[in-house]
């Protein structure tokens, strides 16, 4: 059979597109970060990962600015070679003492950051046991490496338990979870999995992806449950809280110089650049002085789930400002996404595989710098949307409520 074949015979997405459904790879013509611009229209947007705002804050936009100045737009070349700056060692030094670490190693993105962590230290006859909705990198890093990857079941200790009892007692076993889980918003349960962990010997790593800048006054999961020296790794990523792209891995010294000569996501890799470098640091500043950007996140996640919930939407077990919309019909779902656009509301549509059937959902998240205004728009977008698709109970409406200050 030709290689191409499979090209020819993938025709679901050209169908969503000729019918004018097709929620993917659209492009914004302008976003000023709590609203954009999307086919000429304003909407409010509640799809984003930029939980603190900082993107288009005046310290980052002016720091990324003078970087460009200095150093232009690219290191063009890897850090194992002529690609290392200043930027990342001090981006190094100081994200290692935001999570409590010792070391930390700055990556160009975060997907590398998982694929190099893991392959570099999985190696022939170890395992890395991952929970089941773990995120894409996670699972590509486990691919990519010589060991073997055992699963358990989402958010569930005792599966973690039953799958460690069946692996040899003298193997490496590396336990990786996300702390917060992207599409449902809830925390992993990480006092129990720890626990468990080091009663197999297993390490633990945590990636803190939608964590930092979220939990722990933005310092993630491990000091949100003050289990910080019990977990081995902590990675984190740029392209969230940090305003930027990027990520990085932080544990000990002595595993930092191992990765850092072994992972070639890294080693491979240009190296991220320094406006990118010098917008993270900005970022950073602003999370360890400003504490008030954290407070006005969740102050803002609050309002929108009891106003979700008086509408009658289910968000299933959300504990965090990722606060998904289960439809679970997946034509229904891309349909609400579409008249949420035209209801000036931007939201993020997944269907399988992004989710398991039957539990398709619009995924929403919120920033820190939404206004009551905007929070409002988007709940009487969704109100109208959700009763003309009977997402919601058509008696559920919404009352004009003041936020009390």
């Amino acid at each position: 059979m030709d290689l191409f074949e499979k090209t020819r015979t993938f025709t679901r997405a050209k169908e969503a597109m000729e019918m004018g459904f097709y929620p993917y790879f659209q492009p914004l013509s302008d976003s000023e970060g709590t609203t954009a611009t999307f086919k000429g229209k304003e909407v409010v947007m509640i799809g984003s990962n930029n939980y603190l705002g900082l993107t288009t804050h005046p310290k980052v936009r002016a720091a990324a600015i003078d970087a460009v100045e200095r150093f232009g737009t690219s290191c063009t070349g890897s850090r194992f070679l002529n690609g290392t700056l200043e930027f990342h060692l001090e981006l190094d030094r100081r994200l290692a003492a935001f999570v409590g670490k010792e070391a930390a190693l700055v990556f160009p993105t975060g997907y590398q950051t998982n694929v190099g962590t893991i392959s570099a230290i999985v190696q022939k006859g170890d395992y890395v046991i991952i929970d089941k909705d773990d995120h894409a990198s996670i699972v590509d890093g486990c691919f990519m490496s010589r060991g073997e990857m055992r699963r358990f079941s989402h958010n569930d200790p005792d599966s973690l338990d039953r799958t460690l009892s069946k692996l040899p007692e003298d193997a490496g076993k590396l336990v990786v979870v996300d702390g917060v889980y992207s599409m449902g918003g809830d925390i992993a349960p990480l006092p129990q999995l720890v626990e468990i962990a080091k009663r197999y010997g297993a390490r633990i790593m945590v990636d803190d992806a939608h964590s930092l800048g979220v939990l722990a006054e933005g310092r993630g999961t491990a000091a949100h449950f003050g289990l910080t020296d019990e977990v081995d790794l902590i990675m984190g990523t740029f392209s969230k809280s940090f305003a930027s792209i990027g990520g990085f891995i932080a544990g000990s010294a002595e595993v930092m110089h191992y990765i850092q000569h072994h992972a070639r996501a890294l080693m491979f890799s240009a190296s991220l650049p320094a406006p990118n470098a010098a917008a993270v640091l900005a970022a950073l500043t602003i999370m360890e002085t400003e504490p008030e950007h954290v407070r006005r996140l969740w102050e803002n996640a609050s309002y929108m789930r009891a106003g979700l919930h008086k509408l009658g939407y289910d968000t299933g077990p959300s504990e965090t400002p990722i606060i998904p919309l289960i439809i679970r019909d997946e034509y229904r779902t891309v349909l609400a996404w579409h008249a949420l656009i035209e209801a000036g509301v931007y939201t993020n549509p997944v269907v399988p595989p992004g989710v398991p059937p039957n539990l398709s959902l619009l995924r929403t998240s919120y920033m820190a710098t939404h206004t009551t205004e905007h929070l409002d728009r988007a709940l009487r977008g969704l109100e109208i949307v959700g009763h003309n698709l009977d997402l919601i109970p058509q008696s559920a409406t919404l009352q004009e409520t003041a936020r009390s200050s």
